[in-house]
């Protein structure tokens, strides 16, 4: 209580005015902290390292290359770091090597898609393309390591500065975590683009932002034969369509309608010819809730039907058999990301003083999914939106993962600083308890 109280008014004192600002020095530092980022050299430097990264997209923990160029800026500045981490990942370490210990995450990998933008820096690697911003997390917290380099000497404790791998689908965060990278951390911070959003504004929530998500698919098993003669065959293409229609029902039927769940098939894979049954169809999909025990109740559900026999009991009606793939071997579900509160009004707090209060948002949760899920299960966190959307570039404000995704490189500084400031604040005000 006396630390929330503490830190309350101390970001009261710097918000407020200038007097109290200058006497506890963060107003100004958080100032000094843009104006650094945004001057020519620095943000010149920013871009360039994006854009190196950009242009050679590496999916999940096959980030060689862009590993490598963490190292390479990291030794530039001469900031020590711990690698290999989950694969290919780098962790940073910047201050006093004591208590308290804050770290800030941007994931590396980038997904299987063809860029359709041409531009000078387009990806170099057919099939391979940043269309979810990560490049820029790296460069925002690259960024954010020269500031807090900078200003070693009066850090009143630790920054970790996570450059993780394998955040698309492979729990790259699950992996950092399980070699023990963040034992000693007792909050973490992280960004994400926002294309729908301005650049120059920020925006989240307390509680729930993102879903858990899982994901399953399904082998229908039938019995071949002619469009003409279905009585000599067992269809799979209606079975499959039993079985789909029944894992609907779990939502509809079985979830609070004020409660957000989904279950998503996204395909459905069966023959190839408008006159022939097919001996097999497959289907699969995600299953998403704004809250972890959410998800496992819908993951229960279908192993229920795996269990129990009722996806088995559809088809069996059209005498087809069926298997289940949970695919926990291959894609760990997510469990759901949830803000901690009082990490989010620290993080709302420094966004306002940077940014403006009018460009600090709250909004509404998604059912997108993120393994930063798994640093908010393990510790206090706060995870933030950032703007990209300027409406004088070409492609701005196209979604994430489309190909012809862009951003704009303004928000670059922005969120360097940004981080900075979280981390810098943070270890200040826990200075403060420990008083």
């Amino acid at each position: 209580m006396e630390f929330i109280c503490g830190w309350l008014l101390m970001l009261t004192t710097f918000v407020g005015g200038t007097t109290g600002a200058v006497e506890n020095g963060l107003g100004l530092e958080m100032g000094s902290l843009m104006d650094t980022a945004k001057e020519g050299e620095f943000f010149e430097w920013m871009r360039s390292v994006r854009r190196r990264i950009h242009e050679y997209p590496e999916l999940a923990f096959d980030e060689h290359k862009t590993s490598q160029t963490i190292r390479s800026e990291l030794d530039l500045l001469d900031i020590e770091y711990s690698w290999p981490v989950a694969k290919t990942g780098v962790v940073a370490t910047i201050g006093s090597g004591k208590q308290p210990w804050f770290s800030l995450r941007a994931d590396m990998d980038a997904l299987p898609i063809q860029e359709l933008v041409e531009w000078e820096h387009k990806s170099k690697y057919n099939g391979k393309m940043h269309a979810c911003g990560h490049d820029a997390h790296v460069t925002m917290l690259l960024g954010a390591a020269r500031l807090l380099q900078n200003k070693r000497d009066e850090l009143k404790g630790t920054v970790k500065l996570v450059f993780q791998p394998g955040e698309e689908g492979h729990a790259g965060a699950y992996h950092v975590l399980k070699e023990g990278a963040l034992d000693d951390s007792q909050a973490i911070f992280g960004l994400h683009v926002a294309p729908e959003m301005l650049t120059g504004t920020v925006g989240s929530k307390p509680g729930p932002l993102l879903a858990g998500a899982a994901r399953f698919s399904a082998v229908i098993q039938g019995k071949g034969g002619h469009a003409a003669s279905p009585h000599l065959g067992r269809d799979p293409v209606l079975a499959a369509s039993l079985a789909i229609l029944a894992l609907q029902q779990i939502v509809s039927r079985e979830t609070d309608p004020l409660e957000a769940r989904v279950v998503t098939v996204g395909f459905i894979e069966a023959g190839q010819a408008a006159n022939v049954i097919p001996e097999t169809v497959k289907f699969g999909g995600t299953l998403r809730s704004l809250t972890t025990e959410g998800l496992l109740y819908l993951q229960k559900r279908i192993r229920q039907f795996d269990e129990i026999k009722v996806i088995e009991m559809q088809v069996a009606v059209h005498q087809c058999s069926a298997t289940i793939d949970f695919m926990e071997g291959k894609l760990m579900s997510y469990p759901a990301t949830v803000n901690d509160e009082v990490m989010y009004e620290h993080a709302k707090s420094i966004g306002e003083v940077l940014l403006g209060q009018p460009n600090v948002h709250v909004i509404p949760a998604t059912m997108a999914a993120e393994d930063f899920s798994f640093y908010s299960q393990k510790m206090p966190a706060a995870f933030f939106m950032i703007g990209i959307k300027n409406e004088t570039l070409k492609y701005s404000g196209m979604p994430l993962h489309s190909p012809f995704f862009i951003l704009d490189e303004e928000v670059l500084p922005i969120g360097a600083a940004l981080h900075a400031a979280v981390a810098i604040s943070y270890l200040e005000s826990h200075a403060v308890e420990r008083h």
